[in-house]
Order: structure tokens, then C-alpha cells, then sequence
């Protein structure tokens, strides 16, 4: 009787033994190996694939040129950072889902559109400055805009501009001499820059109106300088 519990014992601590051993575990198989690397590659490629699609159908970096729209952008612009390549620099969205008061906007200025003496729009054929610009909008297809006595009114109402580097000295540049205030049509909008005594926008008859096919993307955020880094959705309520 005595022998068979001993030996009933030792098979029991022998059993302990080989459990401590192993760890309680048994070690990974090469298949499982193989199963955890594929995943964190698949992840990998995941992770850059996103990357590339908001890079490249949604977020486009864009080089501020030019001293139109300080101080919102370009505070601190030269020539000579110009020549440096040494200038701001922002992350312009493609997406959007519409165009309001306020948003900054990045323009191919293909064609100007100005209004004829019936308030109808036409190209004149005086050249489009043919260029990419960055302008704000001021007002929006159906809008009534004024500029008077340095100030600009939509629909009446004076706008509260603390974007503005100083108060407007020109109230046009020859697009609509003499047609203020005037109606934006429906599908254009009516841009400024934010340095207004220095800026060719909607008051020059190489800009005029802007249309909904010429924009390129709204302007999300500058991200270079980074210690002037700053978000510029609603940039407009200072």
C-alpha cells in the first residue's frame, strides 16, 4: 500500500517538474512566427498607403509667395527668404464641403471675370494675371458688396475685419469702377487679401470675380515656420 502512494507521488512530481520547465507555456511554432510578422507588415503597409492618399488627394503643401495676405501669412516676408525658398508654408485641403465668408482660399487665376453694364459676367480682354494666388473670401455668390471710406460692407452690414494688416486706402483697382455696391453672382465669390493696400484681389481687373472651377484648395493650416505654426480654418474671428 505504501509503495504505490510513493509511487503515485513521484509520477505527480515529475508531471510539476515538466510543467516548471516549460514555463507553463509551450513555445511559439514557426507558423505563428510567421502569421505576427505578416500582420505588422500588412499594418505597415496600411499606415502608408493612408498616408499617401491624404497626401495626395486631400492635404497639398503649398509655398506662400508674396506679402498679400500678412499678417496672416508671410509676416516676416523678403525678397531675400523669398530667394531662400524661406517662406510660409501651409497644408491647402482639396475636400471641402463648401466655400463661406472668411476662408482663405488657393486660386488658379486662369481667367478674370468682371460684370458688363447690364450686371452680366464676361472675360474682358485685358489679360488674367495668369497666375496661383491666396486670397480670402469677402463675399459669395447672391451677396451685396460695398467698399467705402476704407471699410467693406456685405449685405449692408460692416465687417469686423481683425485679419487685416490696415484698413483699405483704394476701394478699386479698375474691375467695377463705378458698379458699387455690387451683387456677386451665384457660383463666384469676391476675394481679398488681407494686406490690403498691398494686394491685387477682386478690386483689379486682372482678378475680378473668382469662379468655383478656379480653386485649387482652402487653406487648413500653416505648418512652417513651426514656432508660427497656427490653424487657419475660422481664421477670420482673429
Amino acid at each position: 500500500m505504501d509503495s504505490n502512494k510513493e509511487a503515485v507521488e513521484n509520477e505527480i512530481d515529475e508531471q510539476n517538474t515538466e510543467t516548471e520547465n516549460n514555463g507553463g507555456t509551450e513555445p511559439k511554432k514557426k507558423g505563428d512566427i510567421l502569421k505576427d510578422c505578416m500582420e505588422v507588415i500588412e499594418s505597415t503597409f496600411i499606415t502608408i498607403f493612408v498616408v499617401f492618399m491624404l497626401f495626395t488627394y486631400i492635404l497639398h503643401p503649398v509655398n506662400i509667395v508674396g506679402h498679400s495676405m500678412v499678417p496672416t501669412l508671410n509676416l516676416n516676408y523678403t525678397a531675400e527668404r523669398a530667394e531662400k525658398n524661406d517662406t510660409d508654408k501651409i497644408f491647402m485641403s482639396t475636400v471641402y464641403l463648401d466655400i463661406n465668408y472668411g476662408d482663405i482660399l488657393v486660386i488658379d487665376k486662369d481667367d478674370n471675370y468682371l460684370l458688363d453694364a447690364s450686371g452680366e459676367v464676361y472675360v474682358p480682354d485685358t489679360p488674367s494675371i495668369s497666375e496661383c494666388i491666396i486670397k480670402r473670401v469677402i463675399a459669395v455668390g447672391g451677396q451685396t458688396i460695398d467698399i467705402k471710406d476704407g471699410q467693406v460692407y456685405v449685405d449692408g452690414e460692416l465687417l469686423d475685419e481683425p485679419y487685416i494688416n490696415e484698413p483699405d486706402s483704394t476701394a478699386d483697382l479698375g474691375a467695377f469702377t463705378g458698379q458699387y455696391p455690387l451683387t456677386v453672382p451665384e457660383g463666384y465669390y469676391f476675394v481679398m487679401g488681407d494686406n490690403r493696400n498691398h494686394s491685387t484681389d477682386s478690386r483689379a481687373s486682372s482678378v475680378g470675380f473668382i469662379s468655383k472651377d478656379q480653386i485649387y484648395g482652402k487653406a487648413i493650416v500653416k505648418y512652417s515656420p513651426l514656432s508660427e505654426f497656427d490653424i487657419l480654418i475660422n481664421s477670420w474671428k482673429g
